[in-house]
């Protein structure tokens, strides 16, 4: 009888140690999206401008250009009325993630 208990939480064991990968990936895409969710009100939920909207969307961009613009504004070669404030707040890991985020985003 032991043999069977402890036959079964090596199984369940082995088991939660196969899902922490996907775990890991779902938590990683859970954070990327809760930092593009700071951009929804002034570019549009998933980088998606409304028509005529005064700011650009930022969904289907190359990911090169969006990191280069934000990277503009932290480091001031790109002037703005908050942008520059905003990117101060993102390390260059976490520009990276915004941009290939929204660059896999359909406009």
């Amino acid at each position: 009888m032991p043999e069977r208990k402890t036959r079964a939480a090596i199984i369940a064991a082995l088991t939660l140690l196969a899902s922490l990968p996907a775990v890991a990936d779902e938590a990683q895409k859970l954070y990327v999206q809760g930092l593009a969710a700071t951009c929804a009100n002034c570019h549009g939920t998933g980088g998606r401008a409304v028509k005529d909207a005064a700011l650009p969307g930022l969904a289907g961009l190359s990911a090169e250009h969006i990191a280069t613009q934000m990277q503009a504004f932290r480091n001031g070669g790109r002037e703005a009325t908050i942008m520059h404030q905003i990117a101060k707040g993102y390390s260059d890991a976490q520009i990276r993630q915004l941009a290939e985020f929204f660059a896999a985003q359909k406009p």
